[in-house]
């Protein structure tokens, strides 16, 4: 009768294999992200095409590998969320979502059919597009409170529009605070918005700042107010909501992630080059800054601490605005 040596029954014994597996794994690793990416990348967006396009060619031109992008826009941005959340988590899908996807639909949608916590693997916040309140310089105000008494002296005749829910949500928060009087009229996009700005149709408007830059700049419509964290480098002049005491609780974001579950070194490695491209003075000056929109280009664990501050802001902005989910 033959016997095992110890030596030979600890090779055998699950615990043994399980270390040997995990060993593998972990060797194989840095191999494997040193080759990524080895094949075509797949961008999903929901809704910065311009910025993806030239980030994307530069990416190419990086790995020597095509990055295709891939629209899915529509669906109050819950259809590129589902996509990314659905896609295979290997590291050739990588998405860019904005606020509304990652950390605002869940309190203004009844369902979504992903989940914003669990579903992504955040990889780095990319810009903060600076939203604008701005009015018809034929209102003749210069200032929200002036704005305010205005809709006051003219209750029911002064009409608003928002691009998004979280600027429709920052707008009636600031009416519930002053008693603002301004009915909220729906948009069909930018274009629609600065039509009914320049034919005094719709007024008033919240929207993204790079909208009305060449506007502002020609005095047909006045700025009253930008939601950034620092003034505008574009418009110095005008304070932010936080100055005028109504702080921004749903910023308009753009964030990279990708789906849960990718591994962890070609998330650090995507971040590597995403910041790197972004934080290239000539791209960041041309593609961000020049246009009204402030880079951020965190770290992962950075992203992840603000996505968590957001849902926490969209949560209870939404509470106190009184917003019905649909």
């Amino acid at each position: 009768m033959q016997t095992r040596s110890s030596g030979e029954s600890m090779m055998k014994s699950p615990i043994f294999l399980l270390i040997t597996m995990a060993a593998a794994v972990l060797n194989a690793t840095p191999a494997a992200t040193q080759s990524y990416p080895s094949k075509p990348v797949r961008i999903i967006t929901a809704n910065s095409d311009v910025f993806v396009r030239a980030l994307a060619d530069e990416l190419q031109k990086r790995w020597a590998q095509p990055a295709i992008i891939e629209n899915r826009s529509g669906g109050g941005m819950n259809i590129a969320g589902r996509a990314c959340a659905d896609a295979p988590n290997d590291g050739y899908t990588i998405c860019i979502l904005p606020n509304e996807t990652l950390t605002l639909n869940q309190f203004t949608y009844k369902s979504i059919p992903f989940d914003p916590a669990k579903d992504f693997e955040p990889i780095t916040n990319a810009f903060i597009n600076t939203q604008v309140l701005v009015v018809s310089a034929a209102l003749n105000v210069s200032s929200l409170d002036e704005l305010a008494a205005l809709s006051k002296a003219k209750p029911g005749t002064l009409s608003y529009s928002a691009l998004a829910i979280p600027m429709q949500i920052t707008m009636e928060n600031w009416k519930e605070k002053t008693g603002a009087d301004l009915i909220s009229v729906p948009s069909r996009g930018g274009g629609d918005i600065v039509t009914g700005i320049l034919t005094g149709t719709t007024p008033v408007a919240i929207v993204g700042l790079p909208n009305f830059i060449a506007h502002i700049r020609s005095g047909t419509v006045k700025a009253l107010a930008v939601d950034s964290d620092t003034r505008s480098p574009l418009f110095p002049d005008v304070p932010t909501l936080n100055e005028l005491g109504f702080p921004n609780l749903a910023p308009v974001y753009f964030g990279f992630v990708a789906p849960a579950g990718t591994p962890k070194p070609i998330i650090e490695k995507l971040h590597e080059e995403i910041s790197r491209i972004g934080n290239e003075p000539s791209f960041r000056q041309k593609r961000l800054i020049d246009i009204g929109i402030q880079p951020v280009f965190d770290t992962p664990e950075q992203f992840v601490r603000y996505l968590e501050e957001q849902r926490a802001n969209a949560a209870r902005l939404v509470r106190d605005s009184g917003f019905q989910a649909r």
